[in-house]
């Protein structure tokens, strides 16, 4: 059994993570929290053993196997750095860092201290994503030439706070949405994307000149254009993500979620089909799988390379919609 501790008391980890490591046959032993009023009470909410206050306690616990970091953004580095120097695995919410430079600091501890480190970009783990991949592999679309995103949803009150008025925190919705798109768009493509243009704004929710909206496109080294729309604003709006190829168009709808659920459509000369799907719990599938890589067998599901690459796309947006130039996409591994 994988022992795992638990690097942020937050939500995402209670609605969604403890549960899937439980699932994927692991224990969560552990929970650090800067406040221990906090961390003691989420501990005896969760079921978790124990509590902490600082990273010391819980990384050098001989009991804890691997680390699940979900504290603020511009903390990923350092608490990775110190779980990998104690020989932990470490599966890290996205972003990886606030900076190239830290990012890939991250997966070359992690390789030389023999460790696995995996990014938590859930989207991939989707059945409706896997099946796209799957068809455009196949060809089933001939040669993919276009693709869209539609990423804008409505960010709900107890999840505001620090990603729309703390920028040193890592906020905004580029480093907290439209990273999973480059990375979506990644995995289904099989490509890596180059370059950005991006406008952002902020409609009302941003403060502190924070964007809560961002259009833009990137291009990919196969030449294909991505579209993508993200946003904390809008309450009523669907998701998706569209592919077109030079022999078919793929359309997948409510696939940028969660939740497993969502359908795809594959169109072409012959008519339209829905392509068939195996829902399952997309968090207890990425669990599945770094327990798996921890064991010796693969690879986590998002990896900390492809942490990078959507770092690397994140802050590519972020600076095109600041200076209104398109920027190029480099990761530096």
């Amino acid at each position: 059994m994988i022992r795992w501790g638990l690097i942020g008391a937050s939500t995402i980890a209670r609605e969604w993570v403890i549960g899937a490591i439980r699932a994927a046959g692991g224990e969560v032993v552990s929970v650090m929290s800067s406040s221990e009023e906090r961390g003691q009470a989420y501990a005896a909410e969760n079921g978790i053993a124990k509590a902490v206050t600082s990273i010391d306690d819980l990384v050098g616990d001989p009991e804890v196997d691997a680390v699940y970091i979900s504290t603020t953004n511009e903390l990923h580095h350092d608490q990775a750095l110190a779980a990998i120097h104690a020989g932990k695995h470490v599966l890290c919410e996205k972003p990886l860092a606030m900076n190239l430079n830290d990012g890939c600091e991250m997966v070359l501890k992690a390789c030389e201290a023999g460790v696995q480190l995996g990014t938590n970009h859930h989207l991939r783990n989707a059945a409706t994503h896997r099946a796209m991949r799957e068809a455009i592999a196949a060809g089933r679309i001939g040669r993919p030439i276009a693709a869209r995103v539609f990423h804008a949803v409505y960010l709900p009150p107890h999840l505001q706070g620090w990603r729309l008025d703390k920028p040193e925190a890592g906020g905004g919705v580029i480093l907290d949405i439209t990273v999973h798109d480059a990375d979506t768009l990644r995995f289904i493509l099989n490509d890596d994307p180059i370059e950005a243009v991006a406008i952002s704004h902020a409609a009302g929710m941003g403060k502190e000149g924070l964007e809560d909206g961002v259009m833009g496109t990137l291009r990919f080294r196969s030449g294909v254009i991505a579209q993508f729309h993200d946003a904390f604003t809008t309450k009523y709006a669907e998701t998706g993500l569209e592919v077109h190829g030079t022999d078919g168009s793929l359309i997948g709808r409510n696939v940028m979620t969660q939740r497993p659920v969502g359908t795809v459509t594959l169109r072409n000369e012959e008519g339209e089909v829905e392509l068939p799907l195996d829902h399952r719990n997309l968090y207890e599938t990425a669990l599945n799988a770094f327990h798996a890589a921890i064991e010796g067998n693969g690879r986590p599901s998002a990896t900390g390379e492809d942490g990078v690459w959507s770092l690397a796309t994140g802050l590519a947006v972020v600076k095109a919609a600041a200076t209104g130039v398109a920027a190029q996409i480099e990761t530096g591994l």
